[in-house]
């Protein structure tokens, strides 16, 4: 395989900005896999940076918004895959400040709704224990989970005396 030019690289990679948000660390580990060299890396990068192709913010935006909405992920794990990304702590903060906290109950409840339905359990302490376990591996928090599990509970019973 013939080496790719540094103009060859560029034109690559802004056809596939152009396509959907990407941040440094995406194109870099394109580049890698091209054989491109280090310094000519950084000065595409600086480039892209600089024509806007690249924005590590509005790429974290895009990145929470959807991991949140549809692949219901919570905060813990969107960050860990930001961090994965090699975006900037700060962007991270900021960012993951920005959810609504509405919207993200809004993503918890059904999903621990769902979940109630298909585990089997021999008390309430189990499957809440199960429902726990459930939401932390998605990456919510232990607070917004007992804030869940809790408003889930009460409907239920209501149900059960009607």
């Amino acid at each position: 395989m013939k080496e790719m030019t540094e103009q060859e690289a560029y034109l690559r990679l802004t056809a596939l900005c152009a396509q959907a948000e990407h941040c440094q660390q995406e194109m870099r580990d394109k580049m890698k896999r091209w054989t491109v060299d280090e310094t000519v890396q950084n000065r595409i990068i600086a480039r892209l940076v600089k024509e806007r192709y690249i924005d590590d913010e509005r790429y974290a935006r895009a990145f929470v918004k959807d991991k949140i909405r549809y692949n219901k992920w919570g905060c813990r794990k969107v960050q860990q895959a930001l961090w994965l990304k090699r975006i900037d702590a700060d962007i991270q903060q900021k960012v993951l400040d920005e959810i609504d906290e509405k919207e993200y109950l809004d993503v918890l409840r059904p999903l621990l709704k769902q979940k109630r339905k298909t585990i089997k359990a021999q008390s309430d302490y189990e499957l809440n224990q199960k429902l726990l376990r459930f939401a932390l591996g998605r990456g919510f928090t232990f607070d917004i989970i007992r804030q869940c599990i809790d408003v889930d509970e009460e409907p239920e019973y209501a149900d059960e005396t009607d």
